[in-house]
Order: C-alpha cells, then sequence, then structure tokens
C-alpha cells in the first residue's frame, strides 16, 4: 500500500503545482510580470532563472507558489512598474486569478477521460447482449451439481438460444420445480447437461454470478461520459463544500472514540491514505475518479469569496468595480481600490479556521482514518 499512498500524494502535489501553473501562463499570456515559481516550501533546494522568472523546488513538497507583481497594490512597491498586475483591465485579472481553478478542473476532467477512453470498464451493454460467462458458482447449487465452473459460457437453455444476463435470470426463475437443459462452453467445446432448478423465494435460482464484461470505450466514445461524470462529480464538489462545516462534528467525534464517518471531511494525508488502499485492490479506476474528485474540490473550495483564497481576491476587484460605478452614478468621488489592511481580521480568521481545519482532519486521518 506504501507505493500507493506515494503515488497518489504526488498525484495531489501535482494537482496543486498546476494550480499554480494556471495562474503564471495566464499571468505571462497578458503580460504581466512574475518573478517566481516554485514547487514546496521551505528551503530553496534549487532553481533558475529564465525570462526575467526564478523557477525552483523547495525542501517540503506540500504545493506550490507564483508571485505576480502587483497582484495586491497596497503591499507591493508596483507602482512605477507598467507590468504590475493591478494596471491590467479587471477582466484580465479576473482570468489570471480563475486560471488555477480552470486547471484543476482541466486535470481533473483529463484523468476521466483517459479513464474511459483507455481502461476497460465493466460494460453493461456487452453484458445484456452477449452469452453468459460464468464467475462464481455456488456450493451446493443446481450449478455445482451439473458441474458448470467459472468461465463456462452458457449458450442455450432448453434448446433456446440465451444472450444477456437479464434474459438468462428470467428464463432460470421462470425454470423453477423443473429441470432445465443448458447447454455452453468450456474452453470453446460445447457441452450440455440437465440441472433441477429448485424455487427459491417462488422462483427458480441456477446459483451463478455472471462474469461482467469491459470494454474501453476510446477517445472518441470516452468524451460524452467524460461529459456526464465531470458535470456529476463538479456539482458533487460544490455540495460537498456547501455541507462542509455540518460535517466537522463528526471528524472532532473520531478523535474522541466515535467510528470514523466516511462521508466526513479527509485531508490530504486522509486521502492519500484511501488511494494507497484503492491502489492495494487493483481498483485503478476508483484511484482516479478520487483524484479527480480532489481537483474539483480544490477547484469548488478556492473560489470561496474570502481572502487570501482566489475567490476573495476576484470578490474585492469586482466590489471595488461596482462601489466605483456606483459613486460615478451618484456624482461622488472614486473611493479607489479597498483598503485590504481593514480586512486582514478577516482574512486572519479565515486563515486560523483553515489552519485549524487542517490539523483537525489530519490528527482524525491518523488516529482513527477512513477504511475502505
Amino acid at each position: 500500500m506504501v507505493v500507493g499512498v506515494a503515488l497518489f500524494a504526488l498525484g495531489i502535489l501535482l494537482s496543486l503545482v498546476l494550480h499554480e501553473a494556471g495562474h503564471l501562463g495566464a499571468a505571462r499570456m497578458f503580460g504581466m510580470k512574475v518573478t517566481r515559481f516554485f514547487v514546496g516550501y521551505g528551503r530553496t533546494l534549487g532553481s533558475f532563472r529564465r525570462g526575467g522568472i526564478e523557477y525552483g523546488v523547495k525542501a517540503i513538497p506540500a504545493g506550490a507558489f507564483v508571485s505576480i507583481v502587483g497582484m495586491v497594490r497596497q503591499f507591493d512597491e508596483s507602482d512605477d512598474d507598467p507590468r504590475a498586475m493591478w494596471r491590467f483591465p479587471l477582466w484580465k485579472r479576473t482570468v489570471v486569478m480563475t486560471a488555477g481553478v480552470a486547471a484543476n478542473v482541466a486535470f481533473g476532467t483529463v484523468l476521466i477521460w483517459g479513464m474511459f477512453a483507455f481502461t476497460p470498464l465493466p460494460d453493461a451493454d456487452r453484458l445484456q447482449s452477449e452469452p453468459v460467462r460464468v464467475a462464481t458458482v455456488s456450493d451446493r447449487s443446481a450449478a455445482a451439481r451439473l458441474g458448470l465452473r467459472p468461465g463456462d459460457v452458457v449458450t442455450t437453455l432448453d434448446g433456446r438460444v440465451i444472450r444477456g444476463w437479464d434474459s438468462f435470470t428470467r428464463a432460470v426463475r421462470a425454470s423453477g420445480g423443473r429441470t432445465l437443459e443448458i447447454g455452453y462452453r468450456r474452453d470453446g467445446r460445447p457441452r450440455t447437461g440437465s440441472a433441477a432448478i429448485p424455487l427459491v423465494d417462488g422462483a427458480g435460482q441456477l446459483g451463478v454470478t455472471a462474469d461482467v464484461p469491459r470494454s474501453a470505450a476510446g477517445p472518441v466514445d470516452a468524451i460524452a461520459l467524460t461529459g456526464t461524470q465531470t458535470a456529476t462529480m463538479v456539482t458533487g464538489a460544490f455540495a460537498a463544500l456547501v455541507h462542509l462545516p455540518e460535517r466537522v462534528p463528526a471528524v472532532w467525534n473520531s478523535l474522541t472514540g466515535d467510528e470514523r464517518d466516511p462521508e466526513a471531511p479527509v485531508s490530504m494525508v486522509g486521502a492519500s491514505h484511501l488511494g494507497g488502499q484503492l491502489a492495494d485492490r487493483g481498483e485503478w479506476p476508483s484511484f482516479v475518479l478520487l483524484l479527480a474528485g480532489l481537483n474539483f474540490f480544490l477547484a469548488a473550495f478556492n473560489l470561496v469569496p474570502l481572502l487570501p483564497l482566489d475567490g476573495g481576491h476576484v470578490s474585492v476587484w469586482w466590489f471595488e468595480r461596482g462601489r466605483s460605478w456606483l459613486y460615478a452614478r451618484l456624482r461622488r468621488p472614486d473611493p479607489g481600490q479597498v483598503d485590504y489592511l481593514r480586512l486582514a481580521p478577516i482574512t486572519y480568521v479565515a486563515i486560523l479556521i483553515f489552519a485549524a481545519f487542517s490539523l483537525l482532519t489530519v490528527a482524525a486521518d491518523v488516529v482513527n482514518p477512513v477504511l475502505l
């Protein structure tokens, strides 16, 4: 499981790096001045300069950051810099600040598309259109007495060609209390046998389960599937964000011995542990979906209109624009930019809440982790 945990943690780091890379790419596209782009925090392990930007890696791989000159004019000596961010039109600044969100949504969407396009997944259409391949045979069942084995393919029932699991089960259920002649293939060779089908709760029962066919959708057909799945998961991410506060008590209770609620929030530590469990079971499609869902949640979370989140900066800028428009209509002087110092107490409270929540979920994920 260690490898799976490490892979998922690497996926989380990549998600955070792509978020900051979204800001970087949009800022450079519009010509804003970017000075640094680093992966990690703390002591610098190495860096290089290219195009006036310092790129580097720091010792603590807990995310990434990008420095754009003039993002907050009040705290940045950028009045003489023509490429300072605050000088650019509002729509361009908004695009830059939401580009990280777009990067996370894009990464999550690509992960889902790749899963549908190239990973063989259970195919319900083939299950209902192909002969039934036996997956398991119950002990002391009619199928066991007949001699059916996993891998056998049932082709006929009482001489009638059978295709599809639903057709197969309907025929078996209707045969309760009588003998059914079953045709099947084993290793490509046809065989036949008779089985007395018992009545169980008023219906016939053979005692087999189906080996569900698997298919990869392919690059083109995966597009529609990706759209549907992405819409569902993005909606779920916003719903999870809305219900986040009411689920915090369950996380606290898990620290005092209560059973961990699988619907309760988890930290990056807990998400990596879940990813490791999925990898250990070989459930790679679920591994990919979990990482995609994390990206959608990061996108939703960063849109919250509170500083220091991306949504907080955008909200302040649009408030400034709306206030300026209103003052102009009232024929009053433009009040100018919002005083970030007056917002500092709210910002500090938000940071403290985020930090406390992070510590709480990490502690719960260490003491009482979510188990699949």
